[in-house]
Order: structure tokens, then sequence, then C-alpha cells
């Protein structure tokens, strides 16, 4: 069973690297329901920014299709950070469109110019979020001690 924000990147415990912690575990998980994992190819995180016991982040998402043409999603999330509902948080995922995949980049830079970020968003490898993608039957997810059981293929 994987536990949120336990990715397996191999970095030592207590070290925070970029696109781990609790926000960006449960874009992963929201996204793995959505889209299937082995598909996805590049992903992209903007810096989270934290305000006022909120923490929002953005990553841009670029999924395989056939042959040149990739798909792009972004997904955010706002997750309460104080407080009794520490650790909640509200993810969303758009398809953003399709694309070839020469021009992603300059999608994945428009995006960044419309967030307001002075900083170029980091690229991770989508197997810093997903180091055994499932290939079918069921997925565990601990969401702070609850675990919530899911049939892969079933909505």
């Amino acid at each position: 069973m994987r536990q949120l924000g336990q990715m397996g990147t191999g970095v030592p415990q207590g070290v925070r690297r970029r696109g781990l912690g609790l926000g960006w575990a449960q874009v992963a998980d929201a996204l793995a329901e959505r889209v299937p994992v082995p598909e996805l190819e590049r992903i992209w995180l903007l810096a989270p920014l934290r305000q006022e016991g909120r923490e929002w982040g953005t990553a841009v998402i670029l999924r395989h299709l056939e042959g040149d043409r990739r798909r792009v999603y972004t997904a955010t999330y706002m997750m309460t950070t104080r407080g009794r509902d520490r650790g909640q948080a509200k993810i969303t995922i758009d398809e953003v469109g399709d694309s070839p995949r020469v021009v992603v980049e300059d999608v994945v830079a428009g995006v960044q110019e419309r967030s307001g970020d002075a900083e170029p968003p980091t690229e991770i490898d989508p197997r810093e979020w997903y180091p055994d993608p499932p290939e079918g039957g069921s997925v565990e997810v601990d969401y702070q001690g609850g675990v919530e059981r899911r049939e892969e293929g079933v909505s």
C-alpha cells in the first residue's frame, strides 16, 4: 500500500524536493484516477505558493497519445496547511488540449507566464510520483489512516 506523501524517490527522510509532500501526493493520486499512468510522459511543477494557512500548486502534465500527438493537462491543488482542516485539499485536473510534441515546451512557458511565477517550472520524471505503476488490479491509498481501496478500470 502506498501512503500519501511517501512517493518512492529515494530521497532521504527529512529532505524536501519539489513535487513531494501531501499536496502533490493528492494531485498524483487524482491524476492516476483520470489518466493511465503508463501514458504519462513529462510533468512540470510550478513553485507552490503558501499564504494565510493555505498552499496552492500547479503542475503541467504531458500524456503520450499516438504518433507525435500529446495531450496536455494542468493539475492544481489548494490545500489547508493549518487548523483542524489541515491536509484537506481541492484538486482540479483540466485537459488543456492536444499538441504536437515540438510545441509542448511553449505551452508550458505559457502556463508559467499566466501564473505569474518568476521561477521556471521544474520538470520531474513521472516515476518520481509513480515508482511502480499499477498494471491492473486494485490500488490502495492511505488517506491519513483511512484506507480507500479502488478497483482499476471500475468507476
